[in-house]
């Protein structure tokens, strides 16, 4: 199996006039391609009569702060024909714009709208980028290694206002107080629960 993947990506390489470079992990095909060259490598994956990925699954990212090239966008595509599976990774900077793949796969819509969202990875020529999955008033992007924990606001109903109320976190007392003993040990208070053990 192995052998028959490292075949199709230097077969793709070669396609490709040596603009990709191709790796196989772990029983799977792996693409490094340049933010630029997005659109001709998906349309050559899915329309080479070798390849045949016409089933695109989806595209998610991964995000590296130590790197020049910060972000990773991940295309995943399947081609049926050839029962075969393959994976297109792109870096990107916070300014880099990678050009949207709705004109080659339409289903990259939705897709890239959560990236965006998430990691605020940009795509040139998307109809409609925008939040998909966070609040409208939300600040940041969560999936990004240096978003707080807690993020920024917290949401909450107001019965006095009878709307929803955005306010600063505020972390309550008791979950501040961490003992930092070894779970096999136990804590020094009482758990909820535990007053009803037997000593």
């Amino acid at each position: 199996m192995t052998k028959s993947l490292q075949e199709l990506g230097d077969q793709i390489t070669a396609g490709l006039g040596g603009s990709v470079q191709a790796a196989v992990n772990f029983g799977e095909l792996t693409l490094l391609a340049e933010a630029a060259d997005i659109i001709r490598v998906l349309t050559y994956l899915r329309d080479d009569p070798e390849c045949r990925f016409v089933c695109f699954i989806d595209i998610c990212g991964a995000d590296y702060p130590e790197r020049e090239k910060r972000f990773d966008v991940v295309y995943h595509l399947l081609s049926p024909y050839k029962n075969s599976r393959i994976r297109v990774k792109v870096q990107a900077e916070e300014e880099t714009q990678v050009p949207s793949a709705i004109e080659v796969f339409p289903a990259a819509n939705w897709y890239e709208r959560e990236v965006f969202d998430f990691y605020g990875v940009l795509f040139s020529g998307h109809p409609d980028l925008r939040r998909i999955l966070t609040d409208y008033g939300f600040s940041g992007h969560p999936l990004r290694k240096d978003f707080p924990l807690t993020g920024h606001v917290e949401v909450r109903y107001d019965d006095e206002a009878k709307r929803v109320v955005y306010e600063p976190v505020k972390l309550v007392q008791e979950f501040r107080s961490f003992d930092y003993l070894s779970p096999w040990e136990g804590t020094d208070y009482v758990l909820p629960g535990d007053e009803k053990a037997k000593s």
